[in-house]
């Protein structure tokens, strides 16, 4: 099966170079704040209640999860799965978070998913879109597994950003901020607009409920001479604004999958974690534990368990 090209953080020290020394406390801090403001309330309703408790908290999964900067934030969930399809970046995240049944941890193919329809509770994916070169097609997967009536926190780079804007007013930059096709600015780097965002959720059955706007200080100078908290307070303020209009670089928005079904008992009643994964070459589940793989009983391919980490991106060779 083929599949759009992947940006691969490999071997990485992304989390090092870029958020620890990188000079990124500002950016991390906005995010913080506004995941807190998105994310649906702790726990209360134990999951046995019913459907009626979909947001009651108990399986996120985290897409584009790398080493776990953001997985500590999701306080309210029973269980989060980490998913990345670097395995250098998720055992960082394993180093930082430790073993336990709480986090899982899987190497994949956001195009390709490998878990059961309507498993998860909710979804985010933060600072991952703007590396799909396929954008519907990645949460076209999300909206599979997201049970009905669940939450899913999207964030991705804007296109109509203020400073795109006025390059593009000066004639500094040739690709217009106002039209809604994407824009690759490096390698598998995208820029959305949001409107096209917005289509994309709404034609896959996906109903906004919030948008904030972030980093809207996100600029070198002010970054060196303004006080991070200040710059943090300012920007928290700002991100309201997103309501009416998207000028920012980074836009995060709350949205939630369309309730078809509300009798039907969504799949994740299930605890065993076996019971969350299918083939994601064929889409049969479930799959047979194997103690060191996993392997599919319907195209028996095999799919590699190591260190904790669950394995799909590529079967393991005969």
């Amino acid at each position: 099966m083929t599949t759009p090209p992947i940006c691969d953080y490999e071997g990485s020290d992304y989390q090092t170079s870029f958020w620890d020394k990188g000079g990124r406390e500002y950016e991390d801090r906005t995010e913080a704040i506004a995941l807190k403001r998105l994310l649906p309330p702790p726990a209360l309703v134990p999951r046995t209640a019913g459907h009626g408790a979909r947001e009651s908290g108990h399986l996120l999964l985290e897409l584009g999860a790398g080493a776990g900067r953001n997985t500590p934030r999701y306080t309210g969930f029973e269980r989060i799965v980490l998913l990345d399809y670097s395995r250098t970046q998720l055992e960082q995240a394993q180093k930082r978070l430790g073993k336990s049944d709480k986090y899982i941890y899987v190497a994949a193919d956001v195009y390709r998913l490998p878990f059961i329809d309507e498993l998860f509770d909710a979804a985010t994916m933060i600072r991952t879109l703007h590396h799909m070169a396929d954008a519907p097609k990645a949460l076209e997967q999300v909206k599979n597994v997201l049970g009905a009536g669940g939450v899913f926190i999207l964030e991705f780079a804007n296109k109509l950003n203020l400073k795109a804007i006025l390059r593009y007013l000066l004639g500094r930059q040739t690709w217009s901020p106002f039209t809604l096709e994407s824009i690759e600015f490096a390698k598998l780097n995208f820029d959305f607009h949001p409107k096209a965002v917005r289509n994309w959720l709404k034609a896959l059955d996906f109903t906004i409920e919030k948008t904030l706007t972030l980093s809207h200080f996100r600029v070198g100078l002010l970054k060196r001479i303004v006080p991070t908290g200040i710059l943090v307070f300012l920007d928290s303020l700002f991100q309201w604004t997103g309501e009416w209009w998207q000028f920012s670089p980074s836009v995060f928005v709350r949205a939630k999958k369309v309730e078809r079904d509300a009798s039907r008992i969504p799949p994740n009643e299930q605890g065993n974690i076996l019971s969350y994964f299918k083939c994601p070459d064929c889409g049969h589940a479930p799959l047979t534990d194997k103690t060191n793989y996993l392997e599919c009983s319907n195209c028996m391919k095999k799919w590699q368990l190591k260190d904790g980490i669950y394995d799909f991106r590529a079967p393991i060779e005969k």
